[in-house]
């Protein structure tokens, strides 16, 4: 039985090379054109030329060509198994299809069944990307599906810490595990290995996450995104004894450098034999030399051990100037794309600013937000700020392109979104019929995860402080897009919650330890999650309700009627024209929305939890406590008390640079909350 399994692999292993470039799946991404004579198409013709001869045996590479604004970056990945040749022509013939597949596209990613090749006009080095994604499936439904997805599950977890710890050449592990039926589950998992360890267990989290919306139950599937992919398969699909070669060779020390050459010593002429004593002087000399360098060296690296950062490292603030100068626009250019700024291009206005819309020389549609003059942020800031900004990559997050300044201007320049803002569907009374549950559901998840990016999988962790309906974006396909960080806070690593002396926010999506004594952490934004499903589900605002005699606000309502089991009567009617099946998911929402706005910031899930929550049906659901903070009824003082730490932040005045803050005392405690626009229904 063993052995046929294992003839039967081999076969398939045989068939999987073979068909290794039909198999290719690729994506070309909107973010600028080059033309077919310019130095753009000359810098990426001679960077993709050279990949393959400058991958090694680790199978990862990745270089830059050119100076800004042609610079182009290219990174390069195959499978952790494949040999070395066979990795090359992988790469070589990856780099002549993606180029015809996707002509004049400044960004374009292709994977292949042996590598994956990718190219761009932005820095990727050490970036954690997850867009765009591919996720295929095949073969049967699992027979057993609960335990063998389980099984999967569990292995997946076991293989994503091997791969994640697995050092600055590679980050792979493969792996397998019996399941049900005498089934066994082979899988492979691996991440470029220059993400850090937190940032490839987190892409392997978020692969893993849509497995059961695309691949279901299927007994194989395969997870495609740029910085990482996963593959479980009934049949053995890797070379393992070529893995574990790999392996070991990545673990071995760097093989110690050449000895120096001993000094060659003069011919001397024929003549009496020269004093042995000469031979000795010389050869003690050398011999001190040699142990003098040996000891100055080690000197040298316990310096520069001890050295600041910044000394061992003098090219990045370099490096960093050429990023943000790549994203300066002239200025001149966005006052005309946006008519001079005129009202007929205003989109809207946010709280530190004006909204345009524009559109470039080349097409392109562009939001841009014209910051209020009064702001005390200096040049210097300003960039830092847009730096940090810039490096949020997240398909769920609004993507900063550049900025513009000139004399006291600031511009902060946008994707432009098509279809608005989410408030402006589900409060409208004809619009929210566009909104069927499959739609509100891809809504949900997508603003999950995308608070997931900013909490635990970005560079910079980020708590956002205003996530409500009016800011979260929808694309044509109306996937959301959380927009506006002008109130948001930057984190340092290891910090978890903190204190502000000026609340900002809109009142309603606060969390109430927020709202009364400025303590806010990511738990903060799960409140203001909580609230938005409730009212994507309700198609109802966060307001007071008046309800014979008693007034009650959204919250208060939902839980009411959940208690009560009436659920029913708070979703919205639109929603009620599906089967039970739907109906079933939809009160599952309800109940991870009460979860989010328990009173307590300890009995809110994180993120990461809520994003499993809402991916998979299987995870039991614990009961939540009643939600007594609302808009009637006032704060409920059973909040536990938060050490405050200090924290970078958004200044006040705006888009300003994150500076760093102090705990304030009760009394100093100030508020600037926003209210929400109300319609009449």
């Amino acid at each position: 039985m063993i052995s046929q399994r294992w003839r039967l692999a081999s076969i398939f292993l045989i068939l999987s090379n073979l068909l290794a470039f039909a198999a290719a799946q690729f994506s070309c991404i909107k973010n600028g054109n080059y033309s077919s004579f310019s130095t753009y198409k000359d810098n990426m013709d001679t960077l993709l030329s050279s990949l393959p001869t400058k991958v090694d045996i680790n199978g990862f590479y990745n270089a830059s060509e050119g100076q800004s604004p042609d610079i182009v970056y290219a990174a390069v990945l195959c499978r952790g198994d494949v040999q070395l040749e066979e990795c090359r022509t992988c790469i070589r013939n990856a780099a002549a299809e993606l180029v015809k597949s996707c002509p004049n596209y400044k960004q374009a990613v292709q994977w292949n069944e042996l590598c994956m090749l990718r190219y761009s006009n932005e820095s990727m080095f050490g970036i954690m990307t997850t867009f765009p994604s591919w996720y295929w499936k095949n073969g049967k439904d699992a027979s057993s599906p609960v335990q063998y997805m389980a099984d999967v599950s569990r292995l997946l977890d076991k293989l994503r810490g091997q791969a994640a710890n697995g050092g600055s050449l590679r980050k792979v592990a493969a792996g397998n595990s019996s399941s049900v039926d005498f089934q066994i589950i082979f899988s492979l998992v691996q991440c470029t290995p220059d993400l850090s360890p937190e940032n490839c267990s987190s892409c392997l989290i978020e692969a893993a996450v849509d497995i059961p919306s695309y691949c279901n139950i299927s007994i194989r599937c395969r997870v495609l995104s740029p910085s990482c992919n996963l593959r479980y398969h009934q049949l053995p699909f890797y070379n393992e004894t070529r893995l574990r070669e790999l392996q070991e060779l990545a673990t071995l020390p760097p093989p110690p450098p050449p000895l120096p050459p001993p000094p060659q010593q003069p011919v001397s002429p024929p003549g009496p034999e020269k004093n042995d004593n000469t031979v000795i002087i010389a050869s003690v000399s050398v011999g001190v030399g040699l142990i003098v360098a040996v000891l100055a060296s080690i000197l040298l690296i316990k310096r520069a051990k001890k050295k600041p950062k910044e000394e061992l490292e003098p090219a990045q603030p370099a490096r960093d100037i050429n990023v943000v100068d790549s994203l300066q626009y002239d200025f001149s250019g966005i006052k005309a794309a946006t008519d001079d700024f005129s009202v007929s291009t205003k989109l809207g206005q946010g709280g530190f600013g004006v909204i345009y819309k524009g559109k470039l020389t080349n097409g392109q549609d562009i939001a841009v937000k014209r910051l209020s003059l009064d702001s005390r942020q200096g040049d210097v800031e300003f960039k830092n700020e847009v730096l940090l900004l810039a490096q949020l990559q997240h398909k769920n997050l609004v993507r900063l392109l550049g900025f513009s300044m000139e004399g006291k201007e600031r511009l902060l320049v946008y994707e432009f979104v098509k279809n608005r803002s989410l408030d402006k569907f589900i409060f409208d009374p004809i619009r929210h019929n566009d909104l069927d549950w499959e739609i509100r559901y891809k809504i949900i998840c997508g603003i999950s995860k995308g608070l997931l990016y900013l909490h635990e999988e970005s560079r910079l962790k980020i708590i956002h402080r205003d996530l409500k309906a009016s800011n979260i974006l929808l694309d044509g396909d109306k996937n959301p897009k959380i927009a506006d960080f002008g109130k948001a806070r930057l984190f340092d690593v290891n910090e978890t919650q903190a204190n502000t002396n000026k609340i900002v926010g809109t009142y309603g999506y606060m969390s109430p330890e927020y709202a009364m004594y400025g303590q806010f952490s990511a738990k903060s934004d799960v409140f203001s999650f909580g609230v938005l499903i409730l009212e994507i589900i309700s198609g109802k605002q966060n307001r007071s309700y008046k309800n014979g005699e008693d007034v009650e606000d959204l919250l208060s309502l939902v839980w009411k009627h959940w208690r009560q089991e009436t659920a029913e009567d708070i979703i919205d009617p639109v929603l009620l024209r599906v089967g039970s099946n739907t109906l079933a998911g939809i009160l599952r929402c309800i109940h991870i929305g009460l979860l989010c706005v328990q009173d307590n910031p300890s009995d809110r899930p994180a993120m990461g939890s809520v994003v499993l929550m809402l991916s998979s049906s299987i995870i039991s659901l614990p009961v939540p406590f009643e939600p007594t903070h609302s808009t009637t009824r006032g704060y409920n003082l059973r909040i536990p008390n938060f050490c405050g730490y200090g924290l970078n932040e958004f200044d006040s005045s705006g888009s300003s640079a994150f500076k760093r803050s102090s705990t304030q005392s009760m009394e100093s405690l100030k508020t600037d909350m926003s209210m929400t626009g109300f319609r009449p229904r």
